[in-house]
């Protein structure tokens, strides 16, 4: 069977061959990481919606909008510091709904939060804890359960109704060592047991690791992307990516060369955002200088399906009169929100005030900010 697997990816590889960059119609996408690709500019609004949600600010909800999670009701918000604070936000208006804080080292209680995730569906806040925890409370702030994980889960997304999808850290440190068990993983928001294991083919693991005779440095990156309505899952030690359908189905996506196993140092390729007409990745290159404190240069890659061919690209925010980057590759959110940035208010301020907005929503808003206010929440999402 494993061999039948084997032969079925070279066959599809094959079949995927491209020359400079172009690619044919219907076939699986090839991208070498060791190639340079023309480069590209775009405008954010030519293929995205972008909704602009300022926070209202008051002495209670005072926040420095590291937004966690979007629902179709609420905005799920958190501070940078570590203070415990949950603020939960209107998501069509931006008031403030409810600010909550359960931190603490009682058994009810999270230690830090690690991330969190909004389900409106049970109306439940899960909060990703220290110690492979996951805490679950109601909307209110009132502790539900706590899913006591037997894995080192650390990306954790909302998958379905009764299940999370997480990627296991375990052997993230263990390179160069045989693969022991699953590392993507179906997890029950009952009770934290692994409903399914998701096997990607591969052998020997190979993460973004790199080390010197003090210690090492590692490049955490999304191993996870839910993007137009399709979940990706990225293994680097394995050099395809696989979409992955609800009934377990592992189709493959893109395939990445030269092998990763094959390289020093090492390039790794994660996914971005998905639209109808481009797929946009990042290349990672596994170097890190410790004596500058700086590394894992990435490239922004994009392939245009209409065009057939690869670029490296970059995409720019068109209510801005200058050119200003959108991260295309930023952590996931969910199915319906593809990326989202926190905007500080005291920056638009002086932007407005320079001329530097173009009309439109965004310089509508940052008329009205003081530069005290809390952030502006920018949400990228799929063209309807």
């Amino acid at each position: 069977m494993k061999k039948t697997s084997i032969l079925l990816i070279a066959l599809l590889l094959t079949l995927a061959g491209c020359s400079d960059g172009k690619q044919s119609a219907d076939s699986l996408i090839t991208i070498d990481v060791s190639k340079s690709y023309p480069k590209k500019e775009l405008i954010l609004q030519d293929f995205m919606d972008v909704e602009y949600i300022p926070l209202e600010t008051n002495d209670e909800f005072l926040t420095q909008g590291a937004v966690q999670d979007v629902g179709k009701e609420y905005l799920l918000v958190k501070n940078r510091n570590n203070d415990g604070d949950i603020f939960i936000f209107d998501r069509k208006t931006g008031k403030g709904v409810r600010k909550i804080n359960r931190q603490g080292q009682g058994v009810e209680e999270y230690t830090r939060i690690n991330g969190m995730i909004l389900d409106e569906s049970n109306s439940e806040i899960f909060v990703i804890s220290m110690g492979n925890k996951i805490l679950v409370y109601d909307l209110y702030g009132q502790f539900k359960r706590c899913l006591n994980l037997d894995r080192e889960v650390l990306s954790v997304f909302d998958y379905d109704k009764s299940n999370l999808i997480g990627y296991d850290m375990s052997d993230y440190h263990n390179k160069g060592k045989d693969r022991s068990k699953s590392y993507h993983v179906i997890i029950s928001k009952q009770d934290g047991s692994i409903t399914r294991e998701i096997f990607i083919p591969f052998k020997t693991i190979n993460t973004p690791i790199v080390t010197n005779g003090d210690g090492f440095v590692a490049n955490y990156s999304y191993q996870i992307r839910l993007s137009h309505g399709k979940c990706t899952l990225i293994e680097t030690s394995a050099d395809t990516l696989y979409n992955y359908a609800p009934d377990g189905t592992l189709s493959p996506f893109i395939v990445r060369t030269p092998s990763a196993q094959a390289m020093t140092p090492e390039v790794f390729l994660y996914m971005g955002i998905y639209t109808d007409r481009y797929d946009f990745m990042e290349a990672v290159k596994n170097v890190f200088n410790f004596e500058k404190g700086n590394g894992f240069f990435a490239d922004v890659l994009m392939y245009d399906k209409e065009e057939k061919a690869i670029y490296q690209v970059t995409v720019c925010n068109g209510d801005y009169a200058e050119k200003r980057p959108v991260a295309m590759t930023a952590k996931p959110i969910n199915r319906d929100v593809e990326n989202v940035a926190s905007l500080n208010a005291s920056q638009l301020v002086e932007i407005y005030k320079k001329g530097q907005l173009k009309d439109g929503k965004l310089k509508e808003i940052a008329s009205r900010l003081d530069e005290e206010d809390n952030p502006v929440i920018m949400l990228v999402k799929q063209k309807k």
